[in-house]
């Protein structure tokens, strides 16, 4: 589909087809941005940078428009000069991913601190998060928003287990209170759950309080793939993980990761998952999600099968959803040491730059980028007439990070 093709007609009778959202100047994805657009931008910014992409200016001017005075990020603020109010629903997720693109890129240094100030301001007394604060119809802390905090605060310079709230409890308290121990069922043992009520093992919120309770986000130094740090079990007999230190939550994060090892599918390729009443499904963002995780762990080998069967399969996925989605794969790529300008067959970093305006700059443009680049707009605003993919964002997806895809602190899925 070509950007200002003509829409085909209603059918005389039938109903008209909704208006699309008019997108604004600089954002990536062509889809309705209500729910996800920080969080998309977020992350294609990133994903961007951490290959050697300079973003377009009105990319980045596009996410620093949309924070509140008080220095939170909501999903979407279709006119960004007006003032975000009592009604905004100031977001920590959004926020935490704002933090991360905005610290990497550099020059946001002010709005990086009132972003960083309002997350504490809005800690629980158990030292975690939710996703939308108290008054917003925010509930208690789930592992997947205390994590993604925990990497912001860590990409913005801050020692995350010294944010403490009121009576001492720091995100790592919380975060660890997430785990299923060991006086959990067999096969559940140190699985993270999504909230402490209704506690059941859930992948997703495993393989983001991997990377949290490791001090990380979103982006993760490359693990070889001989990195061959071993997958460990929690050690039972010697009462699990005790404490809060480095050590501990070493051994925390290994216990996440070899439960996520053992939920992979038969051949030690991809996570499953499954709409209720609905068969089981592979489940992409996840399996990405796994990758990241054990590559944080030193665990680069464990994730060469996962990674593998990535690049095989996920591109047609991140084709579907977007550029989170592409992030997410740009991501794990970076995190295991893989040319995400070549993951099975597919320039990862072309198709991301292809779902917004075209970037400022490229440290390393591959082939097929390059023979892009005769059929982009010029003026580096607005989505060209390259662009590739239509958004989805009923499917369930992965990381820490996708929002698009699954909105996963809204659901706890």
């Amino acid at each position: 589909m070509l950007a200002g093709a003509a829409a085909p007609a209603a059918y005389a009778d039938g109903p008209a087809a909704p208006p699309q959202p008019k997108l604004p100047k600089g954002l990536y994805g062509d889809k309705d941005p209500q729910y996800d657009g920080v969080w998309r931008q977020s992350l294609a910014l990133l994903a961007q940078h951490t290959v050697g992409v300079r973003p377009a200016t009105a990319a980045v001017d596009w996410l620093a428009g949309q924070q509140c005075a008080d220095g939170a990020f909501t999903a979407f603020r279709a006119d960004p000069g007006k003032a975000c109010d009592a009604g905004t629903l100031r977001d920590t997720n959004q926020t935490s991913a704002a933090i991360q693109a905005l610290t990497a890129l550099g020059g946001h240094g002010d709005a990086v601190q009132k972003a960083v100030g309002w997350l504490k301001s809005v800690q629980h007394p158990d030292g975690g998060w939710s996703s939308m604060p108290g008054g917003q119809g925010g509930s208690e802390s789930d592992a997947n928003s205390t994590a993604v905090v925990i990497g912001a605060l860590a990409a913005a310079g801050e020692k995350p287990e010294s944010v403490t709230a009121k009576g001492g409890k720091s995100p790592y308290d919380a975060l660890l209170g997430f785990q299923l121990g060991c006086d959990a069922k067999d096969g559940e043992r140190g699985a993270f759950t999504f909230q402490l009520k209704n506690a059941a093992p859930n992948a997703d919120a495993t393989a983001a309080a991997i990377t949290g309770a490791l001090g990380k986000g979103f982006v993760v130094a490359p693990a070889g793939k001989d990195a061959g740090q071993p997958v460990k079990a929690l050690d039972c007999a010697k009462g699990g993980a005790p404490g809060r230190g480095a050590d501990a939550r070493a051994a925390v994060a290994d216990g996440g990761a070899s439960w996520l090892v053992g939920q992979l599918d038969a051949n030690g390729q991809h996570l499953k998952s499954a709409m209720p009443g609905a068969e089981q499904q592979p489940d992409v963002g996840n399996t990405a999600d796994t990758v990241v995780a054990l590559a944080a762990g030193g665990h680069g080998a464990a994730a060469q099968q996962p990674l593998a069967w990535l690049e095989k399969n996920a591109t047609a996925w991140a084709k579907q959803n977007g550029p989170a989605a592409y992030a997410q794969l740009v991501l794990a790529a970076h995190a295991t040491g893989t040319d995400p300008r070549s993951f099975g067959g597919t320039d990862l970093v072309a198709a991301l730059n292809a779902t917004g305006p075209a970037p400022a700059g490229n440290s390393a443009t591959s082939p097929a980028a390059a023979d892009d680049d005769d059929t982009k707009d010029g003026d580096g605003g607005g989505i060209g007439l390259w662009w590739v993919i239509g958004v989805g964002l009923a499917v369930g997806a992965g990381v820490g990070f996708l929002i698009s895809g699954r909105n996963k602190n809204k659901t706890g899925l």
